[in-house]
C-alpha cells in the first residue's frame, strides 16, 4: 500500500502526458501562446480584416456575362455543352411523353408489376395505391414530370457512378485519386451544385439533371468500388486458376459478386436523386419541387403539403421496390411474368382507346383549402396566446432569443484568429495535422471570400440544431438499443422520414412556427434525427456481450453499464452519428434560407432569383468550405480516433 501511495503522484503526470490528446494540446497551447499575442496586436478589432479579404465580384460578373453572351456562339457551347443540354432535354422529354401516353392507369399498372416482380403482392398494391393517391391529389402531371427527370438523371447517375467505381474498384492509384473528391463531394450541401451548373446550362432541365447527375453519382461510385474491392478472394483465385483473362474475371466473378453492393447503390442513387430532383425545382425543374417551391414561397401551407405528400409517396415506393430487388429473393415464374405485362399493356392501350389518359378533375380530392383551415386555426389558437405552455410562435421566438441569437453574437464576438484557432484544435484532437490544416484553411477561405459575417450567422444555425438533434438522438437511440419493443415501433417512423426529400420538411415547420432561423433549425433537427437514432442504437446494439456480461457479473447496474461499458466501447459509433448529424443539418439550415433563415443559404436564393451569380456563387463557395470544415471536424480518422 505505501508504495502505491508513494508512486502515484509521481506517474499520474507523465502517463497523462504521454497520451496523444495531451500532447497535442500542449503543443497547440505553445503555439497560442506565441501566435495570440502577434494576432492581437496586429488585429485588435477581432473582425476579418479587410486586407486579407478577395473581392470576387467583378471577375465573376466578367465570368458570368461572357458566358451569357457566348452561350449561343462559342464553340464549347455549340459543339459540346449544347449537344448535351439538347440531350438532356431530348431524354426527359422523351419519357415524359412516354409517361403521357401510357395514362395514369396504364403508368399504375406499369409501376406496381415492376413492384411485385421485385417483391410480391403487397408491394405492388401499395405502389398502386401511391400513384392512385398522387392522382388523387391533382398532381398527376407534377409526378409524371419529376419522375421523368428522375428516370434520365438517375441512368446517368448509374453510368457514371458505375464507372467511376469500376475504376476505382480496379485500380489503387485511381481509388486514392477519387476518394478526397467523394467525400468531399458528398459532405456538401445539395444547394453547392446549383449555381455552377446554372452559370453554365441556364435556368430549365438540363441545369437541374445535371446537377442531380453530380449531386447522385457519388453513391453509386463509392458502392461499386466496396464491392468490386470486397469480392471473395478465394473465389478470385479459383477464377484465375481456371485461365481466365483479366475481363472475363471482372465480368464472371468480380461483379455479380459484388450485386449487394451495387444494387444498394443504384438505391442510394435513386434518393438522393429524387430529393436533388425536388430541389433542383429553385432553377427551373418544374415537377412536384416547384409546386412546394411556388407554395411556401406565398406561405400556402395546403398547396406545399397537396404536392409534398405525392414526394414522400413517391420516396417511400422508389426506396421500398430498390430495396426489394437488392434483396433478391422474389422470383417469379416467366409465365406468370408475361401474363402480367400483357395484363399491364392492355390496361394502358385500353385507356388509350377510351381516351382516358389525364387523371379525371372529378376524381381530384381538394386538400389545400381545409389544410390552410387547419393552419389559420392553428395560428389562431396554438401559434401564440397558450396558456402556461405558450405558442409555437413564442417557442420559436424564446428560441431564437435564448439560443440562436447568443450563439451567433458568441461567434462574432470572438477574434477570427481565435475562431482559427478553435477548429484547429477540435480538427488535431480528433484527427491529424492534415486534418487539421484541412479544416483551418477551408475556415480561412470564408473569410477571404468576404462572407465571415454570414458564414458565422450559418454555423450558429448549424451549432444549436446539432446540440438538438444529439441530445433528442442520443436518447432516443439508447432507449432503441436497450428496448426491443421501442426499436420495432420506431423503426417505420425512420423508415419513412429518412425516405424524405428535404424539402418537404419545410412544409411542417413553416405551419407549426412560420418564417425566421427558428423553423430552418426545427427542419434541420427533424431531417437530421433518424440517421443520429439509427448509428447509436447500432453502434450500442454491437457492443460485446461478453463486457456486458463481465459488468453484470460485478454488479454494475444498468445505467453504470450504459455509461462505463457501452457509451465507451460505441465511441467510434457515436462520432461517425454526429458527423452525419452535422451535415445533414447542415443541408436543411441552408435551404432553410427559403422560409427566413437567412445568412448563406439566403444569399444562395437570391443569387438563383437575382440572376446574381457573383452573390451566389460566392456563397455557394462559403458553404462548400463551411461543410468541409465541419466534416473534418467530427470525422475521426484511425490516426486520431
Amino acid at each position: 500500500m505505501a508504495t502505491v501511495t508513494t508512486t502515484a503522484p509521481r506517474t499520474a503526470t507523465p502517463g497523462a502526458l504521454r497520451g496523444a490528446p495531451a500532447r497535442k494540446l500542449l503543443a497547440l497551447a505553445l503555439l497560442a501562446a506565441l501566435l495570440v499575442p502577434l494576432a492581437h496586436a496586429r488585429w485588435a478589432s477581432g473582425t476579418w480584416p479587410t486586407a486579407l479579404t478577395v473581392d470576387l465580384t467583378t471577375p465573376l460578373t466578367d465570368a458570368s456575362t461572357w458566358i451569357i453572351d457566348n452561350r449561343d456562339s462559342h464553340p464549347l457551347f455549340l459543339y459540346v455543352l449544347g449537344h448535351v443540354s439538347n440531350a438532356v432535354v431530348l431524354a426527359v422529354r422523351a419519357v415524359y411523353l412516354l409517361l403521357l401516353a401510357a395514362g395514369w392507369a396504364g403508368t399504375t399498372a406499369f409501376a406496381a408489376l415492376i413492384a411485385w416482380r421485385a417483391a410480391g403482392a403487397r408491394l405492388a398494391l401499395g405502389t398502386a395505391a401511391a400513384f392512385l393517391a398522387c392522382g388523387a391529389l391533382g398532381m398527376w402531371v407534377p409526378t409524371m414530370q419529376t419522375l421523368a427527370l428522375m428516370v434520365v438523371a438517375v441512368l446517368a447517375s448509374v453510368v457514371v457512378g458505375a464507372l467511376l467505381g469500376l475504376a476505382a474498384g480496379l485500380s489503387d492509384r485511381m481509388d486514392r485519386a477519387l476518394r478526397p473528391v467523394l467525400d468531399t463531394m458528398q459532405v456538401l450541401p445539395a444547394f453547392a451544385y446549383l449555381l455552377p451548373v446554372v452559370l453554365v446550362f441556364g435556368i430549365g432541365v438540363p441545369a437541374a439533371v445535371l446537377a442531380t447527375v453530380v449531386y447522385a453519382a457519388p453513391p453509386m461510385a463509392r458502392l461499386t468500388a466496396l464491392g468490386l474491392r470486397g469480392a471473395d478472394k478465394e473465389v478470385l483465385e479459383a477464377v484465375d486458376s481456371l485461365g481466365a483473362t483479366s475481363r472475363q474475371r471482372l465480368l464472371t466473378a468480380r461483379i455479380p459478386l459484388a450485386r449487394k453492393e451495387l444494387l444498394l447503390g443504384v438505391n442510394q442513387t435513386i434518393m438522393m436523386a429524387l430529393s436533388m430532383a425536388v430541389i433542383a425545382s429553385v432553377i427551373g425543374a418544374g415537377g412536384l419541387g416547384d409546386r412546394v417551391y411556388q407554395a411556401l414561397a406565398s406561405v400556402d401551407v395546403g398547396a406545399a403539403l397537396a404536392a409534398g405528400i405525392p414526394i414522400v409517396l413517391l420516396a417511400v415506393v422508389l426506396d421500398r421496390v430498390t430495396a426489394a430487388a437488392g434483396g433478391g429473393t422474389r422470383r417469379t415464374g416467366r409465365a406468370l411474368w408475361a401474363y402480367a405485362l400483357a395484363a399491364a399493356l392492355a390496361v394502358a392501350v385500353a385507356g388509350r382507346l377510351m381516351d382516358r389518359l389525364d387523371w379525371p378533375d372529378a376524381w381530384v380530392l381538394e386538400i389545400a383549402e381545409p389544410v390552410n383551415r387547419a393552419v389559420d386555426w392553428m395560428t389562431a389558437h396554438l401559434y401564440s396566446g397558450v396558456p402556461v405552455v405558450g405558442g409555437t410562435a413564442d417557442w420559436a421566438g424564446h428560441f431564437t432569443t435564448w439560443v440562436l441569437d447568443p450563439v451567433r453574437d458568441g461567434l462574432l464576438w470572438l477574434p477570427w484568429w481565435a475562431v482559427l484557432l478553435v477548429v484547429a484544435a477540435l480538427a488535431w484532437l480528433i484527427g491529424t495535422w492534415r486534418t487539421a490544416l484541412t479544416a483551418t484553411l477551408a475556415m480561412a477561405a470564408i473569410g477571404v471570400l468576404g462572407v465571415w459575417e454570414p458564414s458565422l450567422d450559418t454555423l450558429s444555425q448549424v451549432l444549436a440544431a446539432v446540440a438538438v438533434t444529439l441530445v433528442m438522438g442520443f436518447a432516443t437511440g439508447i432507449a432503441a438499443a436497450r428496448s426491443d419493443r421501442v426499436e420495432r415501433l420506431l423503426r417505420p417512423v425512420l423508415d419513412v422520414f429518412q425516405t424524405m426529400p428535404q424539402f418537404v420538411y419545410l412544409i411542417p415547420v413553416v405551419a407549426l412556427f412560420g418564417v425566421g432561423r427558428a423553423p430552418a433549425v426545427a427542419a434541420a433537427v427533424v431531417y437530421a434525427l433518424p440517421a443520429v437514432v439509427r448509428i447509436t442504437a447500432q453502434g450500442l446494439r454491437q457492443v460485446d456481450p461478453a463486457a456486458l456480461e463481465s459488468a453484470r457479473s460485478l454488479g454494475a447496474t444498468p445505467l453504470q453499464q450504459l455509461w462505463q461499458v457501452q457509451l465507451p466501447l460505441a465511441r467510434r459509433s457515436l462520432l461517425l452519428a454526429v458527423n452525419q448529424g452535422v451535415v445533414l443539418v447542415l443541408a436543411v439550415v441552408i435551404i432553410g434560407g427559403l422560409v427566413g433563415g437567412g445568412a448563406l443559404g439566403y444569399d444562395v436564393v437570391f443569387g438563383l432569383a437575382q440572376g446574381d451569380l457573383a452573390t451566389g456563387l460566392v456563397a455557394g463557395a462559403a458553404i462548400v468550405c463551411l461543410g468541409l470544415m465541419l466534416d473534418r471536424v467530427t470525422q475521426p480518422t484511425r490516426k486520431g480516433a
